[in-house]
């Protein structure tokens, strides 16, 4: 793995690289570039999901990567994740079956439920499934091998509390939206108290959301588009400053100082080299901390999944 990334270690012993590359909104031949860049970049871990519709893509250029000998399937991380249509346990074999298939690879290193709340493939929801059943559904997947780690995304701290109550297999990994203005410090407690490693997505405000359409035609993040930039705050950017960085490599840094994994996002080489390069200064605990006394308060929120308001699972009930 990159020697200059820091490795977090997860409760069963697999290694995790701390900044990977999140591969959302990245399709086609452009998919294929990015991971060449990003493998060149030093990136060992790569995060993506069914909903990407990317994984042939990254399939294909991993392949192309490993048969050249530019990089060893031992060395890499690889996530993927079922979405609402794949998380119930009468499916989710066959979804990570696929999602290998389109990987072109045996295992993955990491395999999460994208979303507490099971639809049919349709979109209608399906009320007879609990995240206890979910989660029963990814122990068998840990166990058949086809995933060398399982975990959660978009689950709440209730949630995660009752798999802990029913798991054979720990919950290894927690990913969720978690930034400067959404700190999530009730989930950070919980995941420490269970040795779950989080994943950060939007660590840098998810600006490339502002680009997704609705089914409706309208932009799909409308009512986020005024949120505050965390890449403006006043504290960053002084930081920025004081170590000569971008805002962006302050955040990321700073997140991963916390002992949380980033997996920020960018088809651009030049940022694609600048969001790893994280680790050739030091930024103190009082730093941190000064980073996360910011005056904001209210919810920073910016990923409300629609799709799955009303449905007896929905993470963000108690918040809408």
């Amino acid at each position: 793995m990159s020697s200059k990334v820091p490795i977090f270690t997860l409760s069963n012993g697999v290694r995790m690289p701390s900044v990977g590359l999140g591969t959302w909104q990245m399709t086609g031949d452009e998919g294929k570039t990015v991971i060449r860049n990003a493998i060149k970049a030093g990136y060992r871990h790569i995060d993506t999901a069914t909903l990407y519709q990317n994984e042939d893509q990254i399939g294909d250029s991993l392949a192309e990567l490993i048969s050249e000998g530019a990089v060893k399937r031992e060395d890499l991380f690889i996530t993927t994740k079922a979405f609402c249509h794949e998380v119930a346990p009468d499916v989710s074999e066959q979804a990570l079956r696929n999602s290998l298939k389109r990987l072109r690879l045996d295992y993955v290193d990491l395999y999460l439920a994208h979303i507490p709340a099971a639809t049919k493939e349709c979109g209608n929801h399906r009320n007879d499934v609990t995240v206890e059943d979910i989660w029963k559904g990814l122990e068998k997947l840990y166990n058949l091998g086809l995933a060398k780690s399982i975990g959660v995304s978009n689950f709440n701290e209730s949630q995660i509390e009752r798999i802990v109550k029913i798991q054979k297999v720990p919950i290894h990994v927690s990913q969720l939206e978690l930034h400067l203005y959404l700190p999530q410090k009730a989930h950070r407690e919980l995941c420490k108290k269970h040795h779950i490693i989080i994943t950060a997505y939007a660590t840098l405000g998810s600006p490339g959301r502002m680009s997704v359409i609705g089914s409706d035609g309208k932009p799909l993040f409308e009512n986020t588009k005024n949120a505050a930039s965390e890449l403006n705050d006043k504290n960053v950017k002084a930081l920025a400053q004081k170590y000569n960085k971008t805002p962006a490599q302050i955040l990321l840094r700073a997140t991963v100082e916390m002992g949380i994994v980033v997996i920020p996002k960018t088809t651009d080489p030049g940022r694609m080299k600048e969001n790893i390069d994280i680790f050739d200064f030091n930024i103190s605990k009082a730093e941190v901390n000064l980073l996360e006394a910011h005056e904001r308060s209210e919810n920073g929120r910016l990923f409300w999944w629609p799709n799955v308001a009303e449905h007896p699972e929905d993470p963000f009930a108690s918040e809408r």
